[in-house]
């Protein structure tokens, strides 16, 4: 049987227990996100199965935050879709979804953690995140339009 980390932070829990998990309300989320809009619903199911997703859930247990970890569990971790839903942000919620992480028994000893932000480099540096130290080996292969056309294409 699964052992699973919980904690309470105030009024709300934040757990890695997959069982919690709401797909419906992340899409509900990230579909607005500036990172995934009109991400379908079909690819935040394939995303969760193949990721580790701590979930922050208010006092009834609706899920209001999540964070996203992509690991091979020996060497890296990549950081995504972290949010918490407007009307709960301020209670500490993102900084309890990553120091689950950073202390998660799973992502421990990883040479490198990655993650991309616009707006949240105060939390991550929080936890030891700093600009890449060689940005000019960074290289990416970025399509920002996918979700839409997969939108348009199912809207035919």
């Amino acid at each position: 049987m699964d052992t699973y980390l919980t904690q309470a932070i105030g009024p709300y829990t934040v757990s890695d227990d997959p069982g919690r998990l709401d797909l419906h309300a992340m899409h509900a989320y990230l579909r607005r996100a500036y990172w995934s809009e009109q991400i379908p619903f079909e690819v935040i199911e394939r995303a969760v199965r193949g990721s580790l997703c701590i979930g922050a859930y208010d006092a009834a247990g609706g899920q209001v935050g999540l964070a996203r970890f992509i690991s091979d569990y020996a060497t890296f971790c990549y950081v995504c879709d972290v949010y918490v839903l407007e009307e709960h942000r301020g209670q500490g919620l993102s900084k309890a979804l990553m120091a689950m992480a950073m202390d998660h028994p799973k992502l421990q000893g990883l040479r490198r953690w990655n993650l991309v932000t616009k707006d949240a480099h105060g939390l991550y540096r929080q936890f030891g995140f700093t600009p890449a130290a060689h940005s000019g080996r960074y290289m990416e292969r970025l399509d920002t339009a996918v979700y839409k056309r997969a939108a348009a294409k199912r809207q035919r």
